[in-house]
């Protein structure tokens, strides 16, 4: 698929130096620009690539002012970064649309889809699934039963959705994601036998909720486990059962949050953090990656470790246990010279 530079001017409504009918089919790094790419220049220290970069087109700040001549045909905007990711979303919306059911599909007869809908082959969508308007879902996908899926969702292909479970508008749940599998709920008899609790609850994703590759969230014991507003989840992810996670949260890859913790909104939790059971994270709240943490967190503390300390005190004792062998020897040489 070609765009010409007066194309992509239009979405961007910017302003066009160079050839206006210059086509471009790909995008490219500045530094690795080819004949018939796209590119942008946002960070200065990048700016010497632009006189020799071979894209066809690049995306430059009004502010930006030429000082040789080069060979690429500029578009002008307001800000280059942030227009660049705005074609790329733009660009994503073409290149993923399809419309209509392909065959094979299974699609139960109690079930009911909006318009503009894309369903793929070997698909299967269980007994009162209810679908909006301008959903796709990939091919190998599975949908169970009594499953509320809102508007404006894509569904990667192979990504699974349980029984009971309800997906909000706009939301992203890409490939191997399990959504409402039983949480890891089992109780030891009188022989140490573990016996398991019956999980009967759901999961709710609400309206804008992205969710990545191979993450899974489980569904609640009782009620439900609930990724709130605006989350954005990494790949490889667990989210155990009745957790819920406040507003405009992000979280890392490799993350592991135990059952009924609660955590706040606007928080940010980097890769491979460990989160124990039953206990509540303020809004706002920072934790370094690897950190391990395992008591309630109060509004806008920023920890690191495991267990985890408040980042500034983390920093500060990680100096004297650098230092540690050289104390030990200077204990070991005062009790010789005892």
């Amino acid at each position: 698929m070609k765009f010409t530079a007066t194309q992509i001017a239009g979405i961007l409504e910017g302003e066009i130096i160079g050839n206006p009918e210059v086509e471009v089919s790909k995008l490219s790094k500045i530094e690795e620009g080819t004949e018939g790419s796209l590119t942008f220049l946002a960070n200065p220290k990048y700016t010497p690539y632009i006189y020799s970069t071979k894209a066809s087109i690049t995306i430059v700040n009004k502010s930006f002012k030429l000082e040789h001549e080069l060979s690429t045909t500029l578009i002008k905007v307001e800000d280059a970064y942030k227009s660049f990711s705005k074609l790329l979303e733009y660009y994503n919306q073409v290149k993923l649309h399809k419309v209509g059911i392909e065959q094979p599909v299974f699609l139960a007869e109690s079930s009911n889809y909006g318009e503009n809908i894309y369903i793929g082959a070997f698909t299967y969508i269980g007994e009162n699934v209810k679908i909006g308007n301008n959903v796709k879902i990939y091919p190998n996908a599975y949908i169970g039963d009594n499953v509320t899926i809102g508007d404006n969702v894509v569904i990667f292909s192979g990504a699974k959705i349980y029984s009971e479970s309800i997906v909000g508008n706009g939301c992203v749940i890409h490939s191997g994601c399990v959504i409402g599998a039983d949480g890891f709920g089992f109780s030891p008899n009188e022989n140490g036998e573990f016996q398991k609790v019956p999980q009967t609850g759901n999961v709710i994703l609400e309206d804008h909720v992205d969710v990545g590759a191979g993450t899974t969230i489980d569904r609640a014991t009782l009620g439900s486990t609930i990724i709130r507003k605006g989350v954005k989840l990494d790949n490889q992810i667990q989210i155990a059962h009745n957790v819920e996670i406040g507003e405009n949260t992000v979280i890392a890859a490799q993350t592991g949050i135990a059952g009924s913790t609660k955590i706040g909104k606007n928080c940010m939790i980097g890769g491979q953090v460990g989160i124990v059971g039953h206990i509540i994270i303020g809004d706002r709240v920072k934790i370094q990656a690897q950190s391990g943490i395992g008591r309630n967190v109060k509004d806008d503390e920023t920890l690191q470790g495991s267990p985890a300390l408040n980042y500034g005190d983390y920093n500060k004792s990680y100096v004297h246990f650098k230092n540690l062998p050289k104390l030990v020897d200077k204990i070991n040489q005062l009790d010789k010279s005892k």
